[in-house]
């Protein structure tokens, strides 16, 4: 349907000019607009520039004309590869134009209200330095318990599975990444030679073990040891759970499980294709991270984590708990918060379940700090991360660097038409329709991914450099304001409660030593505190 008005230009313009020819010249009035109209069709179709005129030839310049008649509608409707138009002021317009290497600079400076409850801004400094000129800021992962450190970048491709996103776009990624010298997560689905365009790799293990999979769905370790080796594999991150849906398993309907992504999952084609909601090669906390150890050494050493969406603080530091009991050390652990998207899910789960990236990471960095392992562990972030601002806000609230999923798809082209589980794409992003595909132009959308990560990281070091720092890892609580209402306003540090150094091994403050008594490393549901008459817990999960 979506070439109809394409084939049906095309047709008439054949028509008229047959008509035009065999019975009169008159026709030519009708045979000229419609000639070129069916070439523009025939133009749109076969051009590399615009992947949704591409995928709609004709109609899909609608979208232009909807924009030019309501530019206010531009945060809704604008398309990446749209020219020559300002860009309302969003986090979207901000990655499309550092995409395009597009000018940022602006007039008549915020457009934001400073005096509203909530309002965020970072304090700098009179003592500002020069803004870095060099090779991007990184942070070493790995600990003394892993063999082959990697320095990862601040802002990295979040956990996207090949099946969820295209052929086209996993390769776009990881070509960026390739440039650029950024980590690309590969998500749950496993590695597929889309991967492999030499772009360094997160490879995501999780509860379906995708890609090193036994019979029965469990870990086949000499599968892993095999792919895990692979020059491309910086590191090992064992996926709990995602923020968009925690507690579920990943879903891939059946009309995507193509022969393809069958043989990367090792999964039956054509079948809906379902994680299971927690890892059956461990049930309990020590456990996790006994699986954590062996995945590390199977992979010869290269550093070796977690990823997860918290849900209670107790299981947080029963997971604590259990790295003190057993003395195994995550090389990281990557906070995802609740806000996080996903290309299909139930919108109770996207809305209403899960920890928000904010408090997670705070009561992961609390946790560590409290048992004296803080500096043992690298901290990674994601959910809704699109700005060097909102970097530098999570780096002040304790994560080491970040991942970002949403905004590394929009650079690479994608509309948010949210049409992810349906397999219709209109830019060929999140489809496993070949006709769609086709309208993504790898080359293109690679330099535009490379793009907008370095332009990002150099904003944040920019920032940095405002602040008088020589590092984003320097920023602290203190760096961050917020105002609470018209006459107050205080920093992150105030806002918030920070733990001491060691203060949890001697019971912690009182707003923790219920949850640190609770905790038990045998197990991950631990009893809650009892509700008080009044119904309420008598402390928060």
């Amino acid at each position: 349907m979506r070439y109809v008005p394409a084939v049906l230009a095309l047709a008439t313009a054949t028509a008229t000019a047959v008509l035009t020819v065999l019975v009169s010249t008159l026709w030519l009035v009708a045979a000229i607009p419609m000639g070129a109209l069916a070439a523009l069709g025939v133009y749109d179709f076969f051009q590399t520039r615009h992947s949704l005129l591409r995928n709609y030839p004709i109609i899909g310049r609608f979208r232009y004309l909807f924009e030019s008649i309501r530019p206010e509608l531009q945060q809704y409707f604008v398309e990446p590869d749209t020219e020559g138009k300002p860009y309302p002021r969003t986090d979207r317009s901000v990655i499309y134009e550092r995409a395009k290497l597009a000018n940022e600079d602006v007039a008549f400076g915020t457009e934001l209200d400073v005096m509203a409850e909530g309002y965020e801004w970072m304090a700098h400094s009179i003592a500002a330095k020069e803004p870095p000129d060099g090779p991007q800021p990184r942070v070493t992962v790995g600990g003394d318990q892993c063999s082959k450190p990697y320095e990862m970048a601040l802002l990295n491709v979040s956990a996207m599975s090949f099946g969820s996103l295209s052929s086209r776009a996993i390769e776009a990624m990881n070509r960026g990444a390739t440039r650029g010298g950024f980590a690309h997560d590969t998500g749950e689905g496993g590695i597929s030679d889309y991967h492999l365009n030499g772009g360094d790799l997160v490879w995501e293990i999780g509860s379906g073990y995708f890609g090193c999979r036994t019979d029965n769905g469990r870990l086949d370790e000499a599968v892993f040891r095999d792919k895990a080796s692979h020059e491309q594999v910086k590191c090992i991150s064992v996926k709990l759970s995602q923020g968009a849906k925690p507690g579920r398993g990943g879903v891939m309907p059946a009309r995507k499980v193509t022969a393809e992504i069958a043989e990367v999952r090792e999964v039956p084609e054509g079948e809906k294709c379902v994680s299971p909601p927690s890892h059956p090669e461990f049930e309990t906390p020590v456990g996790l991270l006994e699986f954590v150890a062996k995945l590390r050494e199977l992979s010869g050493g290269k550093p070796t984590g977690f990823k997860l969406c918290f849900g209670s603080r107790i299981e947080l530091l029963a997971i604590i708990k259990a790295m003190l009991k057993t003395e195994i050390r995550p090389d990281f652990i990557i906070v995802d918060g609740a806000e996080g998207g996903t290309g299909a899910g139930p919108f109770e789960f996207s809305d209403r379940v899960g920890m928000p990236l904010r408090d997670g990471l705070l009561a992961v960095q609390n946790a560590l700090v409290g048992v004296g392992i803080r500096e043992q562990i690298r901290v990674g972030a994601s959910g809704k991360v699109s700005t060097g601002f909102h970097i530098a806000r999570l780096m002040a609230l304790g994560a080491d660097y970040t991942n970002a999923a949403r905004a590394m798809m929009m650079s690479i082209g994608c509309i948010q038409t949210q049409e992810c589980h349906l397999d219709t794409c209109p830019v060929g992003v999140a489809t496993q329709d070949p006709t769609r595909i086709r309208a993504l132009n790898v080359e293109r959308s690679a330099t535009r991914c490379f793009n907008y990560q370095r332009e990002t990281v150099r904003s944040l070091s920019n920032i940095a450099a405002a602040h008088g720092l020589d590092h984003p890892g320097e920023f602290t609580p203190q760096h961050m304001m917020r105002r609470i209402n018209e006459t107050d306003v205080r920093s992150f540090a105030e806002i918030y409660e920070w733990l001491d150094k060691g203060e949890l091994l001697e019971g912690g403050p009182e707003s923790w030593a219920a949850h640190w008594q609770a905790a038990d490393p045998s197990r991950f549901v631990s009893e809650a505190p009892k509700p008080s008459r009044t119904g309420h817990l008598s402390v928060e999960l």
